[in-house]
């Protein structure tokens, strides 16, 4: 699986890519901003986007209602020193699948990417089950 970073931050980028390298995720693209993010959405093949809030160009926000518009399902996480309960819940409204306050622990981060798997694959089990043969 390859692994989408959208994040102004060098050294956030490089947290999160160490995370994913102990997930067994070693395909990781980066980008600074939403809009860069979108682009690199168009390598085929990414199956997680990890997205900051707060960028320039375009914010996490954006990026998370522009993807979601165009149709793409791919699971994000926000990671984001947002932590006010309205903002949390506009980042859901908005289309993503997780979400993590700064400061994190690697721990935080790889239990809530593993939970949105584990939602987005008993959805995928209920919805086969559901369907007609």
């Amino acid at each position: 699986m390859k692994a989408l970073l959208v994040t102004d931050s060098m050294a956030m980028r490089r947290i999160e890519r160490h995370i994913l390298l102990r997930l067994g995720i070693k395909d990781v693209l980066e980008a600074g901003d939403g809009r860069e993010g979108l682009e690199k959405l168009k390598i085929r093949g990414v199956g997680l986007v990890l997205t900051d809030w707060n960028m320039p160009k375009m914010n996490g926000l954006e990026f998370v209602k522009t993807l979601r518009a165009a149709g793409n399902n791919v699971p994000v996480v926000m990671v984001t020193r947002e932590s006010d309960k309205a903002r949390v819940i506009e980042a859901f409204r908005a289309g993503v699948n997780g979400y993590v306050v700064k400061p994190f622990t690697p721990k935080t981060l790889v239990s809530k990417i593993k939970e949105v798997f584990g939602r987005i694959a008993a959805v995928g089990a209920h919805t086969r089950k559901a369907a007609p043969h």
